[in-house]
């Protein structure tokens, strides 16, 4: 009975992980984006494009790399069109976003309904996906009692997300670049007068934030067995992204905890009734919530989120100054 409550356990802290990661990837590549004075709300869109044209793709190319590169590159294509609109044609950003959201849903569904009728690739049927994404095991690691195989036995793009997520905070903080993208967040025209090339710091890093977008929509495709239906993989998550963004201050190591928070109110929709039976006495008042809650938990957290960033003092927010503001280099 024991051991029944422990594996109870260890695989909820598991699915925690499973559930955070594409939230992770959404959140630390619209940082970098923000952090070049962008505001892009397109972020559910280019997680579909990327999830749409990656499964696609890795399917038929039998390689999980090429998916990756792929969605990477979709995403990124994203973010090109977004640049191109709100960098170079000044236009606001917040609508180019939003527009950028339809499309890219709209895309995900005529690409997928489209070749849903013509033959839908199943995920089953290519061994080096479906072998790529299975659990690999980090040594030593994944022994430790409880905690081991809930964060130490994930598939690769679980290590990849962690892994983009501490390379962006050091790239943000402690490199050249990173540091000159940090100066055109906050003030575009000083950037410019010390010889910071505004409009390509913005096309690269808005570009290589969608590519990272673009991924965690493919981590969800292939989390949810490539099975196409008429609800779309990301589900939401692009928009709970962009208020953990807030939630993170704009720091990709946080990120890693802020989607953790999330991550567990998520798994309680899928694993609440088990810690019920597992810990009647404690935890049985889990069984009587509703299941509509748990799927409303996220949201709900989020709203909470963005109130709660509205009145938090500006003194220490890692919010870039110029975020959302088109640079008119003539006005300089």
């Amino acid at each position: 009975m024991e051991m029944d409550k422990l594996g109870v356990l260890t695989s909820f802290i598991h699915n925690i992980v499973v559930f955070n990661i594409p939230l992770l990837y959404g959140t630390v590549g619209e940082i970098v984006v923000e952090k070049s004075g962008s505001l892009n709300l397109g972020v559910e869109g280019i997680m579909a494009v990327g999830a749409i044209f990656g499964y696609i793709c890795g399917c038929y190319a039998n390689s999980l790399g090429v998916g990756i590169a792929v969605a990477f590159m979709a995403g990124a294509l994203c973010g090109l069109l977004f640049a191109a609109l709100t960098v170079s044609l000044q236009a606001n950003q917040n609508i180019t976003g939003l527009t950028l959201t339809t499309f890219g849903l709209g895309v995900y569904f005529f690409v997928g309904n489209g070749l849903k009728a013509t033959g839908w690739p199943a995920m089953g049927d290519y061994a080096n996906i479906k072998n790529g994404f299975a659990d690999v095991a980090i040594p030593v690691l994944s022994d430790i009692p409880l905690i081991g195989h809930g964060l130490f036995n994930h598939n690769v793009l679980v290590y990849l997300g962690i892994v983009i997520a501490i390379a962006m905070w050091w790239y943000l903080n402690r490199t050249t670049p990173g540091l000159k993208l940090r100066a055109v967040g906050e003030n575009p025209g000083a950037a410019d007068s010390v010889g910071i090339n505004v409009k390509r710091m913005k096309y690269l890093h808005i570009c290589l934030g969608c590519g990272i977008m673009g991924i965690g929509g493919y981590y969800m495709g292939l989390n949810m067995s490539g099975s196409f239906n008429s609800s779309c993989w990301i589900n939401g998550y692009g928009w709970i992204a962009v208020a953990l963004v807030i939630f993170a201050n704009w720091n990709p190591a946080l990120a890693i905890a802020g989607t953790f928070v999330f991550g567990f109110f998520n798994t309680l929709r899928v694993s609440g009734s088990s810690l019920a039976m597992a810990f009647p006495e404690a935890l049985g008042w889990l069984a009587a919530v509703p299941t509509q809650l748990y799927q409303a938990l996220p949201f709900v957290i989020t709203a909470i989120v963005l109130v709660a960033s509205s009145v938090r003092s500006k003194q220490g927010s890692g919010l870039p100054a110029s975020l959302g503001v088109n640079y008119f280099r003539e006005e300089r």
